[in-house]
Formats: C-alpha cells, sequence, structure tokens
C-alpha cells in the first residue's frame, strides 16, 4: 500500500485551506509539494501525519508495520540541553523502543553525525539540528517520512547535504518520502514526482521533468558556436561563455533542438528554467 490522500479539504473559521487534494507517494519514491508560503502545504502534512483531522476525505498508509511514518513538520522540536545520542534515547522511549547504545550510534552515523559528540545540541548549526530530526524521524523503521520544508534555514551545503540524504533513503532503504518546499531549486533535481499547490488545491502533478518543462519560459543551452547560428536568432538569445538562454515562445524546444542539429550544433546540455508565476498558476494550461 502506499502513502495517499483522497479528496482531503480542511477549512479554519470561513477560510478554506485545503480543498478537495489528492496525491500519493510510492515506496522508494521522492515526492515532492511545492507552493508558494501559505498555499496548504504544513497544513497537508499535518493531516497526513495525523496531528490535524480533516474536513472531508481520507488518508491512508500501510497499517502492517509498527511505524508507518515518520515525518519532520516545521523544524524539529529538540531537547537543547541534552546532547544528541540522548535526544535519540529520549524520543525512542516515547515510541516505546529502548535501543542500546551501538544502535543509537549507527543511527546517528547514517544520517552524518559524529556518535562521539557529547555537547548539547544546543551548539549545533541549523543543518546538523535538521539531522538529528531526520534520525529521530527514522527511529523504528518508518516505510514513509513526510519533511515539511526541511531546508529552511540551511546554507547551500547544508541543503546539499540534506538533498543527498534523502536520496539515499529512497534509492537504498526504499522510504517513499514526501517533502514540501516553496523553492523550486530544493526539489527540482531531487524529486521523481511534482505536486504544485496554491491556495489549498493541487494545479500540477506529474513526472518532476514534465513539469518543470511544462512551466518554463526560458532554457539554457550548453555548447560551442552558438553565435553563428541563424535558428537561435529568432529566439532573443543572450549569448554567455559556452551557454546561451534563449526564450522559445510557441515554439516546442525539441523543434528548436533539431534544427539547431541540422546546422551542424552540438547541444551538450538543455535546461529548462521554469516560471515560477506560471509553475503557480491557480490552474494549469
Amino acid at each position: 500500500m502506499m502513502l495517499s490522500a483522497r479528496e482531503v479539504s480542511k477549512s479554519y473559521g470561513k477560510r478554506l485551506v485545503l480543498d478537495q487534494v489528492t496525491l500519493c507517494c510510492e515506496a522508494g519514491e521522492i515526492c515532492g509539494l511545492i507552493g508558494p508560503n501559505g498555499a496548504g502545504k504544513s497544513t497537508l502534512f499535518r493531516i497526513l501525519m495525523g496531528l490535524v483531522s480533516p474536513d472531508a476525505g481520507r488518508v491512508a498508509f500501510p497499517s502492517d508495520t509498527p511505524k508507518p511514518l515518520g515525518g519532520i513538520i516545521e523544524k524539529p522540536a529538540l531537547y537543547g540541553y541534552l546532547s544528541a545520542q540522548e535526544n535519540l534515547m529520549v524520543f525512542a522511549r516515547v515510541q516505546g523502543l529502548f535501543p542500546g547504545t551501538p544502535a543509537l550510534r549507527h543511527l546517528l552515523e547514517q544520517v552524518g553525525l559524529s556518535a562521539s559528540r557529547t555537547d548539547p545540541v544546543r551548539n549545533y548549526s541549523m543543518g546538523m539540528k535538521q539531522r538529528l530530526g531526520l534520525a529521530i524521524a527514522l527511529l523504528n523503521d518508518p516505510k514513509y517520512l513526510i519533511l515539511d520544508e526541511p531546508f529552511s534555514g540551511l546554507d547551500p551545503i547544508g541543503i546539499r547535504s540534506l538533498q543527498e540524504q534523502v536520496r539515499t533513503l529512497a534509492g537504498q532503504r526504499g522510504i517513499g518520502i514526501l517533502i514540501s518546499s516553496h523553492n523550486l531549486a530544493e526539489l527540482g533535481d531531487l524529486c521523481d514526482r511534482l505536486y504544485v499547490i496554491n491556495q489549498g488545491r493541487i494545479t500540477r502533478e506529474g513526472p518532476a521533468r514534465e513539469i518543470l518543462q511544462a512551466a518554463a519560459t526560458e532554457y539554457l543551452l550548453y555548447g560551442k558556436g552558438f553565435e553563428t547560428s541563424r535558428v537561435l536568432q529568432g529566439f532573443q538569445p543572450e549569448f554567455r561563455n559556452g551557454s546561451v538562454l534563449i526564450t522559445p515562445g510557441d515554439t516546442p524546444i525539441a523543434d528548436i533542438l533539431t534544427a539547431l542539429t541540422g546546422e551542424g550544433m552540438q547541444v551538450m546540455a538543455c535546461i529548462p528554467h521554469t516560471n515560477l508565476g506560471v509553475l503557480f498558476e491557480k490552474e494549469a494550461p
């Protein structure tokens, strides 16, 4: 069984926060939920984790395991005066677990934290706290992880490190991961599938690459000799060192690439520049 939400709705007073939201995440899949601030991401994740009850709809996930879901909702709640290992022990006991020291040390090492560090976690950087929150979420081997804005407050190195952790958990352990952000750069290359939410509704869904290309208004092409291309002259080319930025308009990018090949150009890479205004439109075109 996969993790899924079916036609989930939620209101607070007269404000409709979620409007018949449907999404799913399979084992070993990384699914991204992206949308502007206030779109309903955190409310949906709280419903998935059982922290908030929906007004309508239903949530389903595997029920044959001790801990089907683990998660970080917003920032991890840690005991700042305890060490990382002591924090893990506290949260393990809350879940009815009594792991030995070797198991706790192994879990810390899995998320890239030093198992020998004994100082309070109030001394930790935000990235290290996020890693510890991830270790806590992984207690008792959940089948799925729900990570709400886990990159918030991280520097670029911390973001890349956490992205690699997520890839490893999905690829090597087969954990299904549903992860939210309002920043496309954090999810674009990470996710297998993307859901776009705006004003409480899912407006786009599908393979991440297709979603990003559908909302792209510019493309960055890498190669050589673009300055001599006649094809590119009709697409507002902005030539750079070894690349060119173009605006295809209504012309399919595949047709442009074919025409460039006909000119003898060798395109090494084609990267869509997704327009967030288009991506977050209320309804996909």
